[in-house]
């Protein structure tokens, strides 16, 4: 795909999605972040609130130095969310033109399977709550367009 597929209000805009091999990385523009959406009965999709942002999104953030995409998401949900996947199955590359300047970069995108944990999740420095969103019921808060057209393309993988 390389039609732009949807933008946000800050001029963010997802340009690509492409559905390839793990090991088959885009090399026109770095790999900078990892996503994953993470699905309860693949009905309801996990979203963490960035206190810094202000909006609901899907875990994840950037790869740190040394460290693989798939390392990373699942870093990134185990802080985020404290919710830990051993093994996300990986999904594609989203490919993002971004900031004033729309600079091109690319994000793995993870999917895997979790229960709501029992115990309660307790606020961090970036994410101030979770929630199990259906997709239809109204979320108290802004939604990050972008991350909810991204979790909807990972339930087109089966």
């Amino acid at each position: 795909m390389d039609a732009e597929l949807a933008r946000d209000d800050n001029g963010d805009a997802l340009t690509g999605f492409y559905r390839v091999a793990e090991e088959d990385r885009p090399g026109d523009a770095p790999l900078t972040a990892a996503l994953v959406a993470v699905w309860h009965d693949d009905r309801r999709l996990l979203l963490v609130f960035n206190r810094y942002r202000q909006c609901w999104e899907l875990p994840g953030g950037m790869i740190d130095p040394g460290e693989t995409p798939r390392q990373a998401a699942v870093r990134e949900l185990r802080e985020e969310a404290g919710i830990h996947v051993e093994n996300p199955a990986f999904v594609g590359y989203a490919r993002f033109e971004l900031g004033t300047e729309q600079r091109t970069e690319y994000a793995a995108l993870y999917t895997a399977p979790a229960t709501p944990p029992d115990d309660r999740f307790t606020p961090n420095e970036e994410i101030t709550a979770i929630c199990w969103w259906d997709g239809v019921q109204p979320l108290t808060g802004r939604l990050h367009r972008l991350d909810a057209i991204l979790g909807r393309l990972t339930k087109d993988t089966a």
